[in-house]
């Protein structure tokens, strides 16, 4: 798996798609089987959009909860370059942040090239 275009993949399409609809959990359900099938840094930054999705579905109703799992994936963003697969990482994870300092209900944007 190695080497693909990771957001021109099905689940990452369909995973951008639920994101900007707020749909985080959902966001998830579509990554799980691909974040399954990947190694290395794909694994990791899917891994992490994984994380900052169930994070924000998470502080919907236990705001404690989505930090813990915002927390979770920094531990796999961090390590990978600002831009990585055409997601410009540093800013998803500003945005995320942002977006759960505001409190429940933000979307935040999905920072891509």
């Amino acid at each position: 798996m190695q080497g693909i275009d990771l957001l021109n993949r099905p689940e990452y399409t369909e995973a951008l798609e639920l994101w900007h609809q707020g749909r985080f959990w959902e966001v998830h359900e579509a990554l799980e089987p691909l974040w399954q099938q990947l190694s290395g840094p794909d694994r990791e930054l899917t891994h992490g959009v994984i994380l900052l999705a169930a994070a924000l579905h998470k502080a919907r109703d236990n705001p404690r909860g989505g930090w813990r799992n915002f927390h979770k994936a920094l531990k796999h963003l961090e390590g990978l370059p600002a831009t990585y697969r055409g997601v410009r990482v540093v800013d998803l994870i500003e945005a995320t942040r942002q977006a759960l300092q505001k409190g429940p209900g933000q979307i935040p944007a999905f920072p891509r090239l």
